[in-house]
Parts: C-alpha cells; sequence; structure tokens
C-alpha cells in the first residue's frame, strides 16, 4: 500500500513539473493597458489585474503592513532626504521586504487557491517565467516575484541611481546623477510616485510605479514600441501564418539581425542594406514564406531610428518583397537577443516551433553567432536556439528554444 501511495505522489510530481514547463501558443500576454510594464514584470502586472488575487494581497495584514511601511518610507524621503540619490533608493525592495514576501506568497499559494489558479491559468501558459524547474505552485510564484523585485530593483539603480547597464554605451541612464538640477528631478519623481499610489493597499506599488516613472524620464520605454505588434505593425503577415502549406517550405522564416548606423542622421546602415538583399534573395528562390527584420533603436545612442523599421521599410520599397510577407522585430539590442526575440514570435505567431529558421547576415555575425553560446549562457542564463548547417558564408540554420520565453531581469528596454 505505502509503494502504490508513492508511486502516485512520484506521478504527481512529474505531472505537475512537466505541466509547470508547457506554455501555451495561444496563450496572450495581458498588458494592463502598460507593455513596458507587462514585459518586464509580469508577475505584478497580473497581480494588479486579477481581481481576486488583487484583493487578497490587500486583504493580508502582513502584506497589508508592509504597503503602508513603503508608503511612510517614500514620504519620509520628501522630509530627510537631502542628497538625490538618497530618494530613489528609499523605494527599493529590501532584501527583508523581498524575503517577507516570499514568506507570505508561499503561505498563501495553496492547491486550490487564488494565487495557485492564477499560476496554473496565467504564469505557466505565459511562459515568462520558463527557466525555473519550480515543483509547486507557490514555488514557481516566489520564484517570479523574487525575479520581478530583482527586475524593478535594477531598472531604479541604473535608471535614477545611474548604475552602469549591461551595455553602458548604449543603454546608460540620460542624466548626469551629480548635476546640481538632479536632486529636483528626483524629488519631483519621488513626489509623483507617492501621489499616483496615495491609499494603495498594494505592497509593490510604490516601487513598480517608480521603475516605470524612471524608464519615462529617461525615454527609454522601448519595450512598448509597436505594441501589439501581432495585431497593428505584423498583423498582414500574422494573418497569413495560418493559411502557409508548411511541408513546401524548408524554413519557416528568414531571420535578418540588425545593423545600427554610426551617426545620428543615418536611417539604414550599408551593412543593413546588404543583409537585406541576402536575405530578399533567399526569398525569392523560396526557401522561407516569411521575413523578419530584427533590431531595435540602438546605435548610436538614443538613435530616434528603429533598425527593424527601417529594414521593412528597404525590404517593401526597394526591394519589393510582399508586405504581407515581412514582420518585424523592433526590440533586439544584440545579436543574442535578435534570435531569443524571433524564438518568441515564431512560438506567439503559431509557426511550427520545431521546424528550423534561417539566419542570413554576413559572414562576420553568422561566424559570431556559431561561437556565441559562452554570451548566450551569461547574458541571458541559457540558448535561445540550437544551430543546424550552415549553409555559405551568409545563411545558417538555427531551431528556437522554448527556454526564449523567459523574461530577462537585467534588461529593461529589451526583456
Amino acid at each position: 500500500m505505502k509503494k502504490s501511495v508513492l508511486l502516485l505522489l512520484l506521478l504527481c510530481f512529474s505531472a505537475y513539473t512537466l505541466k509547470a514547463q508547457n506554455a501555451s501558443p495561444t496563450y496572450k500576454l495581458i498588458s494592463g493597458g502598460d507593455w513596458v510594464k507587462a514585459k518586464n514584470y509580469y508577475l505584478l502586472t497580473l497581480l494588479e489585474q486579477d481581481r481576486a488575487a488583487n484583493a487578497l494581497l490587500k486583504s493580508d495584514a502582513e502584506l497589508n503592513k508592509l504597503a503602508q511601511a513603503k508608503a511612510n518610507a517614500l514620504q519620509a524621503s520628501l522630509r530627510n532626504c537631502k542628497d538625490a540619490l538618497c530618494l530613489p533608493a528609499q523605494i527599493k525592495f529590501t532584501d527583508d521586504e523581498i524575503h517577507i514576501v516570499s514568506a507570505r506568497l508561499n503561505a498563501l499559494c495553496k492547491p486550490g487557491s487564488t494565487l495557485d489558479k492564477l499560476v496554473t491559468t496565467q504564469l505557466i501558459p505565459s511562459g515568462a517565467y520558463i527557466i525555473y524547474k519550480a515543483t509547486t505552485s507557490a514555488d514557481l510564484l516566489v520564484k517570479a516575484w523574487e525575479q520581478d523585485a530583482a527586475a524593478v530593483n535594477h531598472t531604479i539603480s541604473v535608471y535614477a541611481e545611474g548604475l552602469k547597464p549591461n551595455y553602458p554605451a548604449i543603454d546608460s541612464i540620460s542624466f548626469n546623477t551629480k548635476a546640481r538640477g538632479y536632486y529636483t528631478l528626483m524629488y519631483d519623481c519621488s513626489a509623483e510616485v507617492a501621489e499616483s499610489t496615495k491609499g494603495t493597499t498594494l505592497f509593490f506599488e510604490p516601487a513598480l510605479q517608480a521603475a516605470l516613472l524612471y524608464l519615462e524620464v529617461n525615454e527609454r520605454r522601448d519595450a512598448a514600441q509597436f505594441e501589439p505588434m501581432l495585431t497593428t505593425a505584423n498583423k498582414l503577415a500574422a494573418d497569413r501564418v495560418k493559411q502557409i502549406k508548411w511541408a513546401n517550405y524548408p524554413y519557416t522564416h528568414i531571420l535578418v539581425p540588425g545593423a545600427g548606423p554610426e551617426d545620428r542622421g543615418t536611417p539604414l546602415s550599408g551593412e543593413g542594406m546588404l543583409r537585406c538583399k541576402a536575405a530578399a534573395r533567399q526569398y525569392r528562390l523560396g526557401v522561407a514564406p516569411f521575413v523578419v527584420v530584427s533590431g531595435g533603436n540602438v546605435h548610436p545612442y538614443k538613435t530616434k531610428y528603429n533598425e527593424a523599421k527601417e529594414m521593412r521599410d528597404y525590404m517593401i520599397d526597394v526591394l519589393h518583397i510582399p508586405t504581407n510577407a515581412v514582420m518585424i522585430e523592433p526590440h533586439a539590442r544584440h545579436t543574442t537577443t535578435n534570435i531569443r526575440n524571433d524564438a518568441r514570435m515564431v512560438f506567439r505567431y503559431g509557426m511550427p516551433f520545431t521546424k528550423p529558421g534561417l539566419i542570413v547576415t554576413d559572414k562576420y555575425q553568422n561566424d559570431f553567432i556559431t561561437n556565441m553560446a559562452n554570451r548566450c549562457q551569461k547574458e541571458l542564463g541559457y540558448m535561445p536556439y540550437k544551430l543546424g548547417k550552415r549553409l555559405s558564408e551568409t545563411a545558417l540554420e538555427f531551431y528556437p528554444a522554448i527556454e526564449s520565453l523567459q523574461i530577462d531581469a537585467d534588461e529593461p528596454m529589451d526583456p
């Protein structure tokens, strides 16, 4: 009898572990009216939007006490902080606060509870925290919370306190934190957060709203550009996906990573044009029904030009590729995320996920991609693709990886 019970428990454990990794291609991310917030801090967005979960957190005595403490600390900082960097520092989550919340979420997330349902119907199918090998709903919920808390703190550190981001040349803060006027800006930001969150009993709201505000005043809301792409910028091509006879093509799509110009007045670099030409040739050979052009507003620092948009216009207007065959991926800031973001699109747009795509770029970038595993592991924590055959200097097969759905906690412009 004991062996039977043990076997049943093991089977249940295995079933949950498998389910926990089962992201759904039909799942639609909930934006809550703010794509920057949803793409960076998805659990916190869900906790705001789900009425039952929202009410549960507001009614919890310990979390309510924390919410009041955070509001009081914010008000006190306006009275007491005489240094610019003191103000944002008072808004961030402390390690003790993060641990308190983790303990409460673990206690509240019982089987069949409101939070358990949130995990199973939203968090798991979203794939937003897919790399965490959680064994229970509570375990995954706590891991997601701790990631979001760290992501909020990181945003505040970089875009208010001036911490160097992963790539300072393109992603740094827009202000001189030592300038005389910076204290006024930080004071006004804290005052705005205090006013906009007045009366809230959700413990995470002041820090969350501060992170979003710092991104906004830095003009760093890149993550929201062109969203929701599925129903706007990419609608014509996305609508064709379900009509494609995939057996007629060796590849689902051609991915073209962007190449930013060196000066602020140039919309599309010469290298970007050449990559588009190579991709257009492959498209006309019939190797894939779609071309995905990938790249954000990256080079030079704070450029107004978006690599994907400029390449899309060039593909359509100059190279005469059909409009409904070209998709944009306008957020990637690095070669690693060109492929990661592309994999996300393949999954969410309903292309066959086990079928390869084809990267078309210059020889040197393809050389780099074939040896990029260490960089991916360092920056993302996983490989967003598996390599296939190198067909030529400019063409390289790849297979998307489901881990690509994972939110990146330290890249708020392209999480």
